[in-house]
């Protein structure tokens, strides 16, 4: 065997592992927690948050009213493009172990080429992990009856950077801006 095939399949070793993380971190949770203040009374800014979510899918499932905590659920939906292009992904680097071992083995025959097969897999993974209910949970920490609230927010950090960006200015929201400024 020559080293060229040996370093080609433990190259091709390593990005089916990649792809492996790849899956697993696309169809990771990413719950958050944040605390957010607003100059706006509690009333206003949860019945502004309420209606934000309302009108985005969410459902009012209820709450507690000793810990002062609304909750909302809804479906997290699988993104299908991804789905396919993880298909098809898996497809091809199948197919690339597949030959790999071939040409390193060649008795076997054509028999590695079945890891095309896995491809379909690798969608259907991602397809059942990906789609989950999720929550979000806003919870009165501390207000003035009339002046200012502060709210601890637990979601999807998307589902929190679209409330940071779209109400932001609308109901006086102030966080420390992590989640828009981070990178991940």
């Amino acid at each position: 065997m020559s080293a060229s095939y040996i370093s080609t399949f433990v190259l091709t070793l390593l990005l089916a592992i990649g792809l492996a993380f790849f899956l697993r971190a696309a169809s990771k949770d990413r719950t958050t927690v944040v605390d957010v203040s607003s100059k706006l009374p509690p009333l206003e800014v949860l019945s502004g948050i309420s209606n934000w979510l309302e009108s985005r899918g969410w459902k009012r499932e209820g709450g507690d009213i000793e810990r002062k905590v609304l909750r909302f659920q809804g479906n997290v939906l699988f993104s299908p493009l991804l789905a396919v292009f993880l298909s098809i992904l898996c497809a091809l680097g199948g197919g690339c172990l597949g030959l790999v071992i071939c040409q390193l083995f060649p008795v076997i025959a054509w028999w590695p080429l079945v890891l095309v097969g896995l491809g379909p897999l690798a969608g259907l993974f991602y397809r059942q992990r990906a789609f989950r209910i999720e929550s979000v949970e806003l919870q009165l920490i501390s207000s003035t009856e009339d002046s200012s609230s502060v709210l601890r927010l637990r979601a999807h950090r998307d589902e929190l950077i679209a409330m940071e960006s779209e109400l932001g200015k609308n109901l006086a929201l102030e966080s420390d801006g992590s989640l828009v400024s981070s990178p991940i």
